[in-house]
C-alpha cells in the first residue's frame, strides 16, 4: 500500500485542483514541501523540475526556465538536431515554463508533494507552436469559430509486466476480460491507482482486466479537452509510481507483445453555444448532419495525419486483423471493428475514434482528430455508407499505412496540413518521425538476433 501523509482535495476541492489560496496555506504549514512543475514533452509523458515549494511560491509565478530541448528530443531524451525550435546550432537554449497554478494536484505517492502544469513560451512571452497542449488549444479554438465545443472521454489499455526469468513478463498469464476473480497483483495496483487518482482529484469511471496476459483497462469520464488530456498525463505518471511499490511496470506501447495491442480510444462529442448536444440520436434513427459531417472529416483527413497518433515503429504493429485495432479507415454503428464508432444514444451519443494506440500522446491525437472533424464540418463533407459487416473485409475505407516511414511521405507532402496545422508543426513533427525511423535503423533487435542466430 501507499503510505506517507497525504492531503485529499477529492473531499476538499471538488475540482480536484488545489486553490491557489490553499496551497499557500499548505506550503506555510508544511504540510506542502514540494511542486513539481512539468510539461507534457512530444511523447505526453510529464518531464520538469522538484522545487522546494516556497521557493517556488516566491519566485517562479513569472515561469522556470528549461532547456527547449524537452519538446524536441525522443523517447530516450537523445539531443537531436535538425529542429527549428533548438539543437546543436542553437546551443540548446531554455524556454519559459509558465506554471499554471489552476492545474496544482496533489502527488500522495510522493507525500508533500503538488504538481503544477506548465505553459511553454519563448522569452518574448509568445506560445511555443509545437507545444501539444498549445496545439490542442488551436484546434478548439477553431472548432469554437463553427460554434461546437468539444467534450473528451478517455480509454486507456495498458500491460502491467513484473520481472521473470527472461526478463519483463506479464503480471498474469490468463486471459481475464471482465474478470471479478482478479489475481492479488491486479487487486493490489487498482486499489492503491484509485487511492492516488482520488488524492490528485482525478475521477475515472471503471477498471478493468482485459483480455491478454497483463492487460488493463481504465476508462475516464467526459470533460474539457485540454483537461482530459492533463488528466490522463497525469494517470500514467501515478500509474508508474503506483506499479513500481509492488515490483510491476505498466507498459504504454501500441504492441507490447506480438500478437497484444494496446489502444488508447477517445470518446469526442460537439455541444452548440446554448449547451445543447449536436450529436444527439438515438439508435435507428438518422446521423444529425453535423455528425455526419465530422465523421466525414475524421475518415478523409486523418490519413495524413498518421504520424500525430501513430507516432512510432511499433504503432503500427497493433493494426492487425480480428484484434479489436481496426484495419481501414472506415466507420460504423457500434462496430467495435471500425477506426470510428458511432456509439451512445440520446444527449450521450458521441463518435469512438479507435486509431491511436497506447504510444500516443493523447494531446497530439486529440488534435488531429478535432483538426480533421473541423474541416469536415466546414467543408460539410460527406461520409461514405456506414461498415455494417465485418469491418476487416470491409474494402470500402482507405487502407492504413504498412509502417511510420509509410505514414510520414504522406504526412510530408499533405498540402492540407499546413494550413490546418501550421508549416512549424509538421516540420517539426516529421523531424520528430525521422528520428524514430533513424533510431531503428541503427539498432539490432532481440527478434533479429532470435531469427539470425541458427
Amino acid at each position: 500500500m501507499i503510505t506517507g501523509t497525504s492531503v485529499r482535495p477529492a473531499t476538499v476541492w471538488p475540482s480536484g485542483a488545489v486553490p491557489e489560496a490553499e496551497l499557500r496555506e499548505l506550503v506555510e504549514a508544511r504540510r506542502i514541501t514540494e511542486i513539481v512543475l512539468a510539461l507534457p514533452d512530444m511523447r505526453g509523458r510529464l518531464k520538469g523540475k522538484v522545487f522546494s515549494a516556497p521557493v517556488f511560491l516566491e519566485r517562479m509565478a513569472g515561469g522556470a526556465e528549461m532547456c527547449s530541448y524537452l519538446l524536441a528530443t525522443d523517447t530516450d531524451m537523445a539531443t537531436l538536431d535538425g529542429f527549428e525550435l533548438t539543437g546543436w546550432s542553437q546551443g540548446f537554449g531554455d524556454f519559459l515554463v509558465m506554471p499554471d497554478l489552476g492545474t496544482a494536484r496533489v502527488l500522495s505517492t510522493r507525500p508533500g508533494t503538488v504538481i503544477v502544469i506548465g505553459v511553454p513560451v519563448g522569452h518574448d512571452g509568445i506560445s511555443i507552436p509545437v507545444d501539444p497542449r498549445h496545439m490542442l488549444s488551436v484546434q478548439l479554438d477553431r472548432m469554437r469559430e463553427l460554434g461546437y465545443e468539444v467534450q473528451v472521454g478517455v480509454e486507456s489499455e495498458f500491460v502491467l509486466l513484473k520481472d521473470g526469468e527472461s526478463g519483463l513478463v506479464p503480471a498474469w498469464n490468463d486471459n481475464l476480460d471482465y474478470a471479478l476473480d482478479l489475481p492479488p497483483a491486479a487487486t493490489s495496483f487498482a486499489r492503491n491507482l484509485s487511492s492516488a487518482l482520488a488524492d490528485a482529484g482525478i475521477r475515472y469511471e471503471a477498471f478493468k482486466t482485459e483480455g491478454a496476459p497483463g492487460q488493463a483497462e481504465i476508462t475516464f469520464p467526459y470533460g474539457d479537452p485540454l483537461d482530459a488530456c492533463d488528466d490522463y498525463a497525469l494517470f500514467q505518471l501515478l500509474a508508474r509510481d503506483v506499479a513500481g511499490r509492488d515490483g510491476l511496470v505498466p507498459a504504454f506501447m501500441a504492441a507490447p507483445r506480438t500478437g497484444i495491442g494496446s489502444g488508447l480510444h477517445l470518446h469526442l462529442s460537439l455541444w452548440n453555444t446554448h449547451g445543447d448536444p449536436a450529436f444527439d440520436h438515438h439508435r435507428g434513427q438518422d446521423l444529425p448532419p453535423v455528425m455526419r459531417h465530422a465523421i466525414a472529416g475524421l475518415i478523409s483527413v486523418l490519413p495524413a495525419m498518421a504520424p500525430l497518433y501513430w507516432p512510432s515503429v511499433n504503432s503500427y504493429k497493433r493494426l492487425r486483423p480480428r484484434s479489436f485495432a481496426p484495419a481501414r479507415y472506415n466507420w460504423g454503428i457500434d462496430h467495435r471493428g471500425c477506426a470510428v464508432r458511432v456509439t451512445g444514444h440520446g444527449r450521450g451519443a458521441r463518435l469512438e475514434v479507435r486509431l491511436a494506440g497506447a504510444d500516443a500522446n493523447a494531446y497530439l491525437a486529440l488534435t488531429a482528430y478535432i483538426a480533421a472533424m473541423t474541416h469536415g464540418i466546414a467543408e460539410k463533407q460527406t461520409p461514405e455508407p456506414a461498415c455494417e459487416g465485418d469491418a476487416y473485409q470491409d474494402r470500402s475505407g482507405e487502407a492504413f499505412y504498412a509502417d511510420l516511414a509509410e505514414a510520414l511521405t504522406y504526412f510530408e507532402q499533405s498540402p492540407s496540413l499546413d494550413s490546418s496545422l501550421g508549416e512549424d508543426v509538421v516540420r517539426h513533427y516529421a523531424r520528430a518521425a525521422h528520428a524514430e525511423l533513424d533510431w531503428h535503423r541503427h539498432h539490432v533487435t532481440d527478434t533479429e538476433r532470435q531469427r539470425g542466430i541458427r
